[in-house]
């Protein structure tokens, strides 16, 4: 796995592991998951599970498989849940995970020089060249939540 320096990584990725509601799932599972489609491991550096639980990915320090074109220099945390039960795309997320996902930002940002935060849909395409990407330009919902909104909301 290539390696990367704290000093260097320059940015969060917001993920959701779209799970349906309640449906309990962790950082082994999502490595299971990953290794089965011959990644060497699980993709994200963090993982937030339902009751607000931050588990272990990969190391900081190993360059994350969680966004194409963009794994370089960042990294990917993943929520668990973004689904409703009918499997359509839902902010299914706890009070709990939004509060690890907000400590877990100020926790990176105190040794990481983070220069831009944003969800795993904000790095789709711009199909249209005006600058803002958006719904019908999404690859996927993921992290199912407006992560610049978020941000705004927690005053960072």
């Amino acid at each position: 796995m290539a390696k990367q320096r704290l000093e260097d990584i320059y940015a969060i990725v917001v993920h959701c592991s779209a799970t349906k509601e309640g449906q309990w799932v962790d950082a082994h599972d999502i490595d299971t998951w990953h290794k089965a489609r011959g990644w060497s491991g699980i993709g994200y550096h963090r993982v937030i599970r339902l009751d607000g639980t931050v588990e272990q990915g990969r190391a900081f320090t190993t360059r994350g498989a969680h966004v194409a074109g963009s794994n370089q220099d960042t990294i990917g945390i993943c929520l668990i849940g973004g689904l409703d039960s009918n499997g359509k795309p839902k902010n299914t997320f706890s009070e709990a995970q939004f509060d690890s996902l907000r400590k877990e930002i100020l926790n990176i940002k105190m040794f990481c020089s983070i220069k831009t935060i944003k969800g795993h849909r904000d790095y789709s395409p711009d199909l249209n060249g005006d600058g803002i990407i958006q719904r019908n330009e999404w690859i996927k919902d993921c992290p199912c939540f407006d992560v610049a909104e978020k941000l705004k909301e927690w005053h960072m």
